[in-house]
Order: structure tokens, then C-alpha cells, then sequence
């Protein structure tokens, strides 16, 4: 199946002189080739968003929610065609690719709820002495234009979740998709065109994020950056944005806690999921897990059998656990971030064999704190496991991480419960499930070199707005 790709712009569909290949990731068939934005492309995006900020500025909110949920239901139709574009272009399961769909459908209806509730507050001026007889409230307005660009490995939730909270704040939005993920943010927009939101309201646009990315963050018409991707890239942003209100999801190395009381089975359950879901292609993937001394060798046991059980093989079938990674160069990565822990120490419990963009699961113990596996983000199918003698030593080393986006705990004792919360300095705790888990309606973002400003609907219309406070005297 090959897909003609097509940028909005101006509001017309339109392309380029130049193309990139898009490939499907399993078997490399060529998927259809998508135009890289010119410089005059970009410069008509962002032209078009900036003269059309009042359109959706003075749009009623009950207009903005009602697209938002016929967006919903025209998904709803199409989650079909949806999920195979997802498959096709990222590799990622069918299962975790309707599982994303649904996500979405779900998301939208979020982002509507929001935008319904969107309000500020009075101020009781006459608090102050010489205030009296003055009536004091603030209300939220939109920034204007909204850069998205989001990443490949959730090629339509995560853009749900830079567009809609957008669109509900009453912004114009320019969209620049993973250019190796681009159909399931076409597919969207003209969604939200057959919805009812006008087409200068948002621009799509495509490119790498080297020329077009940069582009958008530079120009001073974009109000706000919603970026999600790598601390690198995260840190050129926050150097060349200027004065922007930004927020930036920067990825992790996610940390998990097994102690004495937990719920084995449950913990074993879950952490596999987490660990190797979309081949721990995931921002939240379980990468490091420190399990009690006493229970380790039990767990450890456990969690390699479980892991070997896993399906691998073509992303289309139902039937398959573990698909390709988005590229056989990160395959390859790291494929050579293993065999590097290996050299120094680390010891291959399962995995660790790679077959073109197929890394098998990967399972390692003796691993040290300095190797790349466990101190970076390795964005692959590969966990360790540590062991620990006390809860508060492995609360340290949850924290020993230039990372802080989530944690998870698998625990039945209050206290070390209660200590989670207090003393892991991540964006969020999982209580007795893995750091993995997120809904779409809770503040999601992290800390540290996990970024900057938390998604989820609610959350992100704030960032997506300014407080304006208003006086009146009679």
C-alpha cells in the first residue's frame, strides 16, 4: 500500500519539488514519498497562521469543543485506516496500534471537556486599601500561533496531544510531523477539516527538523513550542527560541522498585509490558529495575520466562508482541549499546540478537551505573535488573539519573508507598504499576533532562495560554 502524502498550507493541500522516501520499517517497501517544505513553504505557513490568530481567537468556545468531538467520531470511523497507517510507518503492533487509536478518540473528547471548562477567576481587589469599589477577574486568552512538532513513535496520540489543547485554547496551529511517521498527522488534519475547523486554522507542513523545525522555533510570530523528542535537540530549542513559552517532553530512563511485599506475579506481569511494549520505543519504557535482594533471583526468573514468550515478527498480525524498531541504524544502535555493557561486565540473560530492524528482547543483570544502558535513555527493547537491601537505597538510585519523567513502584507497605511519593524526584509515581502508565487526562512531564511543562488536555491549555487580568472601576 503506498500513500500520497500532502502538505496544508495556505489552506490548500499542495506539495513540493522535494521528496523524502518513507519506508514501512519491517520489510522496507516503500510506503510513498513526502515533500520536505521549502523555505517559502514555511515562510506561507507561519504567514497564514499569524493573519488568522482572531479567526480562532474569536471563535466560541462551544464551536471549538463541538470540532473537537466530531473530530472523535470521525476517528471513531476511520480508526481502521488509522491503525494501519500507524503500522505501517512506525512498525509498532497492531494491538499497541489500535490501542493508540482508541487513545485518541479519547484524547479529542478530553480536549473538548477542557475547552468547555476553560475560565479564570475574580480577584477581591478591595482586599487592598484603596481598592474599594473595584471589580477584579482574569480570564484566559489564546498565545496565537502553536508550533507541534511531535515524534514518530506515537505518531497520532501525541500529536493529538500538541494539536487539540491548541485548537481548544483558541490558537492557530502549525504541525510539523516525525517524517518518518507523517500519515496518521494527515489523516488528522483532514479529520479536523471535515469537522468543521477552518483550514487556515492549521498548517502541515513536512521536513527535517534540522531546516523546518528550526524554522518554526526561530520565527518570532510563533507564540508557543510544544516539542517532543530529545534533551539534544530539547536544549537547541530553549538556545534559538527567543521569548516563547515553550514545553518540552524530553524522554527518560524510567526506573521501577520491586520490594519484598509486592505482588509478584502482578509486578512481573507488568513490568514486561512495560519494558518492551512498541519495542521500548516509549519515553516511559521500563529501562532499570531494582527488585529486593530477597525476591530477586524468583522475579528475575519469572521476568525472563515471561519475556521469552513474547511474539516476534510482522507488526500487521494480531497475534505479534514485538515488532521492528523505526530504523535498522537504531536497531543497530543499540544492538551496540549491549554488546558495549557486555564487554564491561554486563551479563545477557535473553535477547540481545539482532535481525535487520528486529532487536529481540534483551534482559541484563551486572550492569553498573556508568554504562550507557542504565545512565541514558536507550529507547529500545533492552531492561536491566538490579538488586537492593533497602527501600531508600533504591529510592537513591532511582534518582541517580540526569532523567525524572516517571517511576514506578510495586509495593504493599505504606511507608515505602509514602516514601515513593516524597522522595522520587521524577514528574510522576506509579504506585504498584510501572512508570509506563499514563492517561490522557492527567499532567504528564518530568524534570531534570525529561523537560520542561506537562501535557494532558487541561494542562496544556494553560501553557497554551496567557492570564489576562482585568480592573473595573465604576
Amino acid at each position: 500500500m503506498q500513500y500520497e502524502y500532502k502538505m496544508l498550507i495556505k489552506g490548500e493541500w499542495t506539495k513540493s519539488a522535494k521528496t523524502v522516501e518513507v519506508h514501512n520499517p519491517f520489510n522496507n517497501d516503500l510506503i510513498g514519498l513526502l515533500p520536505s517544505a521549502s523555505g517559502e513553504q514555511v515562510e506561507e505557513a507561519l504567514a497564514t497562521a499569524y493573519a488568522n490568530r482572531s479567526l480562532m481567537a474569536d471563535m466560541p468556545t462551544h464551536q471549538r469543543a463541538e470540532i473537537l468531538e466530531k473530530t472523535a467520531d470521525l476517528l471513531h470511523q476511520k480508526q481502521e485506516d488509522m491503525i494501519k497507517r500507524i503500522v505501517l510507518e512506525s512498525g509498532k503492533t497492531r494491538k499497541w496500534a489500535a490501542v493508540e487509536t482508541v487513545r485518541g478518540i479519547e484524547n479529542l473528547k478530553f480536549a473538548a471537556e477542557a475547552c468547555k471548562n476553560m475560565h479564570g477567576e475574580t480577584v477581591p481587589l478591595d482586599a487592598s486599601k484603596g481598592s474599594e469599589g473595584r471589580l477584579g477577574f482574569w480570564m484566559r486568552v489564546p498565545v496565537g500561533v502553536v508550533a507541534a512538532i511531535p515524534p514518530f513513535n506515537f505518531p497520532l496520540n501525541l500529536v493529538i496531544h500538541k494539536v487539540a489543547p491548541a485548537i481548544a485554547a483558541g490558537n492557530t496551529v502549525v504541525l510539523k510531523p516525525a517524517s518518518n511517521t507523517p500519515g496518521a498527522s494527515q489523516l488528522l488534519v483532514e479529520l479536523l477539516l471535515q469537522a468543521g475547523l477552518p483550514a487556515e486554522a492549521i498548517q502541515l507542513v513536512y521536513g527535517s527538523g534540522s531546516v523546518v523545525g528550526e524554522a518554526l522555533v526561530k520565527d518570532e510570530r510563533v507564540a508557543k513550542i510544544t516539542f517532543t523528542g530529545s534533551p539534544r535537540v530539547g536544549r537547541r530549542i530553549t538556545r534559538v527560541a527567543g521569548l516563547k513559552k515553550i514545553t518540552l517532553e524530553l524522554g527518560s530512563n524510567s526506573g521501577t522498585i520491586i520490594d519484598e511485599s509486592a505482588d509478584l506475579d502482578w509486578a512481573v506481569s507488568r513490568t514486561v509490558m512495560g519494558s518492551f511494549a512498541f519495542s521500548g520505543q516509549v519515553c516511559i519504557s521500563v529501562q532499570r529495575i531494582f527488585v529486593h535482594e530477597n525476591i530477586e533471583k524468583e522475579f528475575t526468573n519469572s521476568f525472563v520466562s515471561q519475556t521469552k514468550k513474547l511474539r516476534i515478527g510482522d507488526p500487521m498480525q494480531e497475534s505479534t508482541d514485538i515488532g521492528p524498531m523505526i530504523s535498522e541504524q537504531e536497531a543497530k544502535r543499540v544492538e551496540s549499546w549491549v554488546q558495549e555493557a557486555e564487554k564491561q561486565g554486563a551479563k545477557i540473560l535473553t535477547g540481545g540478537k539482532r535481525q535487520g530492524s528486529v532487536l529481540k528482547p534483551t534482559v541484563l543483570t551486572d550492569v553498573t551505573p556508568d554504562m550507557q544502558i542504565m545512565c541514558l535513555e536507550v529507547f529500545g527493547p533492552v531492561v536491566s535488573i538490579i538488586p537492593f537491601k533497602t527501600f531508600d537505597e533504591a529510592v537513591g538510585m532511582i534518582n541517580d539519573s540526569i532523567y525524572g519523567l516517571q517511576a514506578g513502584v510495586f509495593t504493599q507497605n505504606f511507608r515505602n508507598a509514602m516514601q515513593a511519593v516524597k522522595k522520587i524526584d521524577v514528574g510522576g509515581v506509579m504506585i504498584n504499576d510501572v512508570p509506563t502508565y499514563r492517561v490522557d487526562q492527567m499532567p504528564y512531564g518530568g524534570v531534570k533532562e525529561s523537560g520542561l511543562g506537562r501535557e494532558g488536555a487541561r494542562f496544556a491549555i494553560e501553557e497554551m495560554t496567557n492570564i489576562r487580568m482585568v480592573m473595573m472601576h465604576p
